[in-house]
């Protein structure tokens, strides 16, 4: 099969082998697969191969460390790993076998935590109802159809960039996989594939323009998330594509809350949207964000019971970002987690960079923040207090954690500032630099 242009008809025969495959080598229902590899049509095709036959996929960055990957690995308590492509060739040339129409889980992706330790969004396997609920609920919101042709942009170990190009294919239609993102190639596949939707981040937007003019007049969806998208960016993104082909959306790996058409936006500058169908929001009094789930939307924290519960108020769900919503309805972010720095639309917790630098060795204490980047939106940046030195940081990083996790610059001080109740303040540090 052609790993750059995937064809429905393509990817569904290649489903069934991988799903074959994955019953050769033993996995059953409710059983876990961790997939990290790089972007390819094989990988997709295992993905909803594992997902139509109630096996479940992890899904990792292929960047991370050996020592993320064992933890995260040993986490998920994985029946198979599927880490290089030798391992990925036998799964797709199994046996082919029957399939559900739709998913029978969602994937498994991680998702950093204030605690400083991933964790997993499960849902296990549903049953049959409310998978059909859960996918009709993706095609009549984005409005997929045979026709689409979906460029994916980000890395399929994402769960907005999965999910888009496995609906896509699931109703018919065809998604180009032009590998790790180039904004060069990006503006060559939409010449060439003509591509009616993609979902990106900001940041790729941005650098999209940075490196010419796209052609987009095949587009009917633009789908952006994942970041705030500053104003100007924002307006020349809707000035660019056609009439009320872009859309933002607010969430999280956890859930989706709202979104936003071009008009509604135009008319309330900066807001994120309204709830989407089937979902309501409310801010409690301290500014948290709320979102009211459908049953089908549900899901727990992978063998964290009371991380759920934290999240969860009934059917209400939170992920402790914050804001404020006008009378009608319509919601807009004072800021997401107090500690959360979003580069390049990626989701990078401190406390997880600090319990790797707080191991290396002359490290007494450090603080990771961000600081805003033209480039990246924001840029990784830690204090050290210890006598460890720049270089002798960054190599420890490097070793040991994954790229997009490495602070861009060390600043090695004599002591942190800390709140009135002894805690590191991180807002505070910037300042101090």
């Amino acid at each position: 099969m052609d790993q750059r242009l995937i064809t429905a008809a393509d990817s569904e025969k290649t489903q069934r082998r991988a799903a074959g495959g994955l019953k050769r080598a033993g996995l059953d229902v409710g059983e876990r697969v961790v997939l990290s590899l790089p972007t390819s049509g094989d990988l997709l095709a295992v993905a909803l191969g594992a997902l139509r036959s109630g096996v479940v996929p992890v899904m990792l960055d292929p960047a991370l460390t050996a020592a993320e990957h064992a933890e995260l690995v040993t986490d998920a308590d994985a029946a198979l790993v599927v880490d290089n492509q030798e391992t990925l060739q036998k799964l797709v040339d199994g046996p082919a076998v029957d399939l559900a129409d739709v998913p029978l889980a969602r994937p498994m992706h991680y998702t950093s935590g204030t605690s400083g330790r991933r964790k997993g969004v499960w849902t296990g396997v549903l049953a049959e109802t409310v998978a059909q609920a859960l996918f009709d609920e993706e095609v009549e919101l984005w409005e997929f159809e045979a026709a689409d042709r979906h460029l994916v942009v980000g890395p399929l170990y994402h769960s907005a960039p999965l999910r888009f190009a496995m609906h896509t294919l699931l109703v018919g239609g065809t998604v180009l996989l032009p590998g790790r993102f180039d904004p060069a190639v990006a503006l060559s596949a939409m010449t060439d594939f003509r591509p009616t939707t993609a979902f990106c981040a900001p940041t790729h937007l941005k650098r999209i323009f940075a490196a010419g003019s796209p052609l987009v007049d095949s587009f009917r969806l633009l789908a952006h998330a994942g970041e705030s998208c500053p104003d100007a960016l924002k307006r020349r993104v809707i000035d660019t594509f056609p009439a009320d082909a872009v859309v933002e959306f607010y969430g999280s790996t956890e859930g989706q809350f709202t979104v936003c058409r071009t008009s509604e936006w135009l008319s309330r500058q900066g807001t994120v949207g309204r709830a989407r169908p089937g979902r309501r929001l409310s801010v409690d009094g301290g500014g948290v964000i709320w979102c009211e789930m459908p049953s089908h939307a549900r899901f727990s924290y992978w063998r964290a019971p009371e991380k759920t519960a934290a999240a969860w108020r009934g059917s209400e769900l939170t992920v402790m970002d914050t804001g404020r919503l006008d009378d009608a309805g319509y919601l807009y972010l004072d800021g997401r987690r107090d500690d959360l720095i979003i580069t390049g639309g990626v989701n990078v917790y401190p406390l997880e960079i600090e319990r790797v630098l707080n191991a290396c060795p002359g490290v007494r204490e450090s603080a990771v923040f961000g600081m805003d980047d033209e480039h990246w939106g924001q840029r990784v940046c830690a204090a050290v207090v210890g006598t460890a030195t720049a270089a002798e940081l960054t190599e420890y990083a490097k070793a040991h954690l994954a790229p997009a996790k490495r602070p861009k610059d060390y600043h090695l001080v004599s002591e942190l500032p800390t709140s009135a109740n002894g805690k590191i303040s991180r807002r505070a540090i910037p300042d101090l630099l």
